[in-house]
C-alpha cells in the first residue's frame, strides 16, 4: 500500500511538471483561450441581466464584446503614437538622465572603469575572437509583436462571443459530465461561485484602476508632465500587476520627469505623487471595495505573480491574480482542496469561509 501511495504521489508530481512545461511552450495557444474565458466570466452577469430584460444572448454577447473591443482599440490608437515616439527617444533620454544624475553615480562609474580594465587585461591575455550576432531589425520586431498581439486579441474576443452567446449551455454541459447528483450540484455551485467572484473582482479592479489612471493623468498634467493622459492610461494598465505595477510606473514617470524638468527636486514630485496615489488605492480603496470575502494571502499572491511572470512574461503576471481567484474558489468548494483554499485566503476570511461552508452543508442536508 505504501508503495502504491508513493507511486501515485510521484505520478501527480510528474503530471504537474508536464502541465507547466506544456503551458510554457504552448503560451501562444493557451493565453488567448484563458483570456477569452476570463472575459466571458467578467461579462456573463451583465449578459444575464440583459437577458432578463428581453435581450437575446447572441445580441448581448455582440454588444458587450464590441464595446470592450472599442475601448481596447481606442486605448491602443490613443497611445501607440506616443509610445512609438518614446521608443525612439529612449537612448537620448538615457544620456540626459546620466548627465543630470552624474553627481550621484560616481561610485558606479568607478566600478565600471575597474571592470573595463579587468576585461581589457583579460582580452589581451586570451585574445578572443569577437563574434557579432546579427539582431532582427526594429521593423521586424515591431511587426511580429503587432501580429502576436492582434492574433491574441482576435481569439480572445471571438471565444468570448461564443461563450456569452451560448448562455447557460456551457454550464449545463459541464454539469452533465459529473455522474452523481451531488457531484452535479457541487459543480454547478462551483461554476456560479467562480463566475460571481471573478466577475466581481475584475469589474471592481477595472473601475478602481480606471479611477487611478484618471487621477494620475490629472496630477501629472497639472504638474506639467507632457502626455499626462498617456501616463494615466499606463497607470491604469500597470495597476493590474499587483505590487510591481505601481513601482514600475513610478520609476518610468520619474525617469521621464527628470529628462523634462531641469530642477531635480521638482521632477521627483512626479514619481512621489504617483506612489502616493497608488499607495492610497492599494491600502485603502481596493481592500474596502473588493471586500474581505475576496481577500487573499499576500504571500501567495506575490509568489503567483512572480511564477506566472517568469513563465509567460508580462501577460502571465497580469492574469496571475484572476487565475488565483478561480483556483481559490474551486478549492473552497471541493472537500479534498479545502486546506489549500484556507491557505490562499486572507487572515480575516478563514472563519467566514467555515461559516459559509457549514451553512451550505446544512442547507444541502435539509433539501
Amino acid at each position: 500500500m505504501d508503495d502504491l501511495t508513493s507511486i501515485r504521489r510521484s505520478l501527480r508530481f510528474l503530471v504537474m511538471i508536464a502541465l507547466f512545461v506544456t503551458a510554457y511552450f504552448a503560451k501562444d495557444l493557451i493565453l488567448p483561450i484563458l483570456l477569452g474565458f476570463l472575459l466571458a466570466l467578467t461579462l456573463s452577469p451583465v449578459s444575464r441581466g440583459l437577458h432578463r430584460l428581453g435581450v437575446p444572448h447572441v445580441v448581448s454577447a455582440f454588444l458587450l464584446v464590441l464595446s470592450t473591443s472599442a475601448v481596447i482599440f481606442a486605448i491602443l490608437a490613443g497611445t501607440a503614437g506616443t509610445v512609438a515616439l518614446w521608443s525612439d527617444e529612449i537612448p537620448r533620454m538615457g544620456n540626459e538622465i546620466q548627465q543630470k544624475l552624474r553627481g550621484m553615480s560616481d561610485a558606479v562609474e568607478n566600478v565600471r572603469d575597474a571592470t573595463a580594465e579587468v576585461e581589457k587585461i583579460s582580452g589581451e591575455k586570451d585574445d578572443p575572437q569577437e563574434v557579432v550576432v546579427k539582431q532582427p531589425s526594429l521593423m521586424d520586431s515591431a511587426f511580429d509583436t503587432v501580429a502576436t498581439v492582434g492574433a491574441t486579441l482576435a481569439v480572445t474576443l471571438v471565444l468570448a462571443i461564443f461563450l456569452l452567446s451560448s448562455g447557460e449551455l456551457f454550464y449545463l454541459k459541464l454539469v452533465q459530465a459529473f455522474p452523481t447528483l451531488s457531484g452535479k450540484k457541487r459543480a454547478l455551485t462551483t461554476v456560479y461561485n467562480v463566475e460571481r467572484r471573478v466577475s466581481r473582482y475584475l469589474l471592481t479592479i477595472t473601475i478602481i484602476n480606471a479611477a487611478l489612471g484618471l487621477c494620475v493623468g490629472i496630477y501629472l498634467t497639472l504638474l506639467g508632465v507632457t502626455n499626462g493622459a498617456v501616463w494615466g492610461v499606463a497607470a491604469f494598465l500597470l495597476n493590474f500587476l499587483p505590487y510591481l505595477g505601481g513601482f514600475i510606473g513610478s520609476v518610468l514617470v520619474g525617469a521621464f520627469a527628470i529628462v523634462q524638468f531641469d530642477n531635480l527636486g521638482y521632477a521627483l514630485l512626479a514619481p512621489l505623487g504617483y506612489q502616493i496615489l497608488t499607495g492610497v488605492e492599494g491600502n485603502l480603496i481596493t481592500p474596502y471595495l473588493v471586500g474581505r470575502r475576496l481577500a487573499m494571502n499576500t504571500v501567495a499572491v506575490f509568489l503567483t505573480v512572480v511564477f506566472w511572470g517568469w513563465l509567460w512574461g508580462l501577460a502571465g503576471a497580469l492574469v496571475a491574480v484572476p487565475f488565483l481567484v478561480v483556483f481559490k474558489v474551486i478549492c473552497e468548494n471541493f472537500e479534498p482542496l479545502h486546506t489549500v483554499g484556507m491557505f490562499l485566503s486572507g487572515e480575516d476570511t478563514a472563519e467566514t469561509i467555515k461559516e459559509e461552508r457549514r451553512a451550505h452543508d446544512a442547507a444541502s442536508r435539509g433539501s
